[in-house]
C-alpha cells in the first residue's frame, strides 16, 4: 500500500490544516521522535545557503536594475517582476528537483519552490520587502515509485516601496506566482514566514530523498525542517514514513501519534498512520481510523488510477477506460491518467480516441523523457 509523502513544490501550503482549530499539544517533546543510533550522519545544507546569491551575481542584478531603471523608469518591484518573467527571457517552471537560490539562478529554471526562494533572494538584492504566502488549494497528487505525494501550494508578493522612497511609482504590492493571479482569487492565503519557508524547503528535499531511498540524507533533512518549524505536520509524516521504512515502526506510531496530537483530524497523518495499523494486523483500530478516511479515499484520484492499472493488467481496457476517466475527473492535470487511457483505447482498436488522449498526455508532459515518449507514440500512432 502506498504512503502519502507530503511534498511542497511550487506550492508550500500546509496540506489539511484548519488554521481557526485549536487543539491540544501533544504531551511528547519533539526531541523525543529522534533517534540518531539507527542513521549515518550525513552533511546537509545550512539553511544560511538557501537564499545566499554570489558576489558576482549580487553585482549583475544591481547593473541590469540601474540600467533599466534609468531608461524605463520602473520601481524595483516591477523590475524584478520582469525580469523573473519567463515570457520575458528569464526564468521559467520546469518540474525537477527543489535547488537554492543561486542554483536556480544559474540554470535559469526550477520548480516552483526553487522559484520563490530566488524570488525572495533577488528582491533582497533590491530591497525590496517580501511576504510569503500559503494559498488552501485543492490537493493536487503526484506518484513516484511506492509513494504517493501531495503537493501544496505558495507564493510570494513583493512589497509596494514605502514612504518618500524615489522607486515609488507603483501603489500596490506585486504578486509572483505561476498560476494565473484569476484562478487564485477563489482560496484563501495565509501568510507564513521565512522560517516555516525553510521548513518546507528541507522537507522537500527530505521527500525527494525518500523517494531515491537515501534515508539517511532525508533523517538529517527532515532534523533541519523541524528545527525550523518543530509542528509541521507535513514534517512529521514523513519522518514516520522513513520510521517505517527502515522497520522502526514503534517510532513511526510515536510520531504518528505526535501529529494527531497537534491535529487530530488531519487526513494525511490519518491515512499513513492506517496503513501503519494494516501491516501490523491491528484490526480493531484501522477500522476506528479508516472510518474518518472511507470518505476522503474516494477524492484520491490515485485510487481510481490503481484500479485502472490493475484492470489494463488483466486486459479488461472497458473497465480501465472506465477507471481512468474516474481518475481524470479528480486530477484532470496527471498526463499519466490520459496515458492510460490512450493505451487502453488502443487495446480495443478505438485509435481516435487513443490519439487525442495521448494528444492531451504530451500537453500536460512536463518532464522531457516522458515528452519524448509520448511524441513518439503519438508519430508511431499517427502513422498506422
Amino acid at each position: 500500500m502506498s504512503m502519502a509523502i507530503q511534498r511542497f513544490t511550487m506550492t508550500i501550503i500546509l496540506v489539511g490544516i484548519c488554521a481557526c482549530t485549536v487543539v491540544p499539544k501533544p504531551s511528547a517533546n519533539i526531541s523525543s521522535l529522534w533517534q540518531d543510533k539507527y542513521f549515518q550522519s550525513v552533511p546537509v545544507l545550512d539553511p544560511a545557503a538557501i537564499f545566499a546569491l554570489p558576489v558576482e551575481v549580487v553585482r549583475e542584478v544591481r547593473l541590469d536594475f540601474q540600467q533599466q531603471h534609468l531608461a524605463q523608469q520602473l520601481s524595483p518591484q516591477m523590475w524584478l517582476a520582469q525580469y523573473l518573467s519567463a515570457a520575458d527571457g528569464g526564468f521559467r517552471y520546469q518540474d525537477n528537483d527543489t535547488r537554492v537560490a543561486a542554483d536556480t539562478f544559474y540554470q535559469r529554471h526550477g520548480n516552483c519552490m526553487s522559484l520563490v526562494v530566488l524570488t525572495a533572494a533577488l528582491a533582497k538584492v533590491l530591497d525590496v520587502k517580501v511576504v510569503f504566502q500559503s494559498v488552501q488549494v485543492p490537493p493536487v497528487w503526484d506518484h513516484q515509485g511506492n509513494f504517493n505525494l501531495l503537493n501544496g501550494h505558495i507564493n510570494v508578493r513583493l512589497k509596494a516601496a514605502e514612504g518618500g522612497n524615489v522607486y515609488h511609482v507603483l501603489a500596490t504590492d506585486l504578486l509572483v506566482d505561476f498560476v494565473p493571479t484569476e484562478t487564485l482569487r477563489a482560496y484563501r492565503t495565509e501568510r507564513i514566514d521565512e522560517s516555516m519557508v525553510l521548513a518546507m524547503f528541507f522537507n522537500n528535499l527530505a521527500a525527494e530523498a525518500m523517494v531515491t531511498h537515501q534515508w539517511d540524507r532525508a533523517y538529517a533533512l527532515l532534523k533541519v525542517s523541524l528545527s525550523q518549524q518543530p509542528q509541521f505536520i507535513a514534517a512529521l509524516n514523513n519522518l514516520a514514513i522513513l520510521y517505517r521504512n527502515n522497520h522502526q515502526l514503534m517510532m513511526a506510531e510515536r510520531v504518528y501519534r505526535f501529529a494527531m496530537g497537534l491535529q487530530p483530524q488531519n487526513l494525511t497523518t490519518l491515512y499513513n498512520f492506517a496503513v501503519l495499523l494494516d501491516s501490523e494486523g491491528r484490526l480493531d483500530e484501522w477500522i476506528e481510523v479508516n472510518r474518518i478516511l472511507e470518505l476522503e479515499r474516494i477524492r484520491n484520484p490515485y485510487y481510481y488510477y490503481g484500479m485502472a492499472q490493475q484492470a489494463y493488467r488483466e486486459q479488461r481496457f472497458t473497465d480501465a477506460i472506465h477507471w481512468y476517466r474516474l481518475a481524470i475527473e479528480k486530477a484532470d492535470y496527471r498526463h499519466e491518467f490520459y496515458f492510460g487511457l490512450a493505451r487502453s483505447y488502443w487495446a480495443l482498436g478505438e485509435r481516435k480516441q487513443a490519439a487525442s488522449s495521448l494528444k492531451k498526455a504530451l500537453q500536460l508532459s512536463r518532464d522531457d523523457s516522458w515528452t519524448h515518449r509520448y511524441q513518439a507514440k503519438l508519430n508511431a500512432l499517427e502513422r498506422h
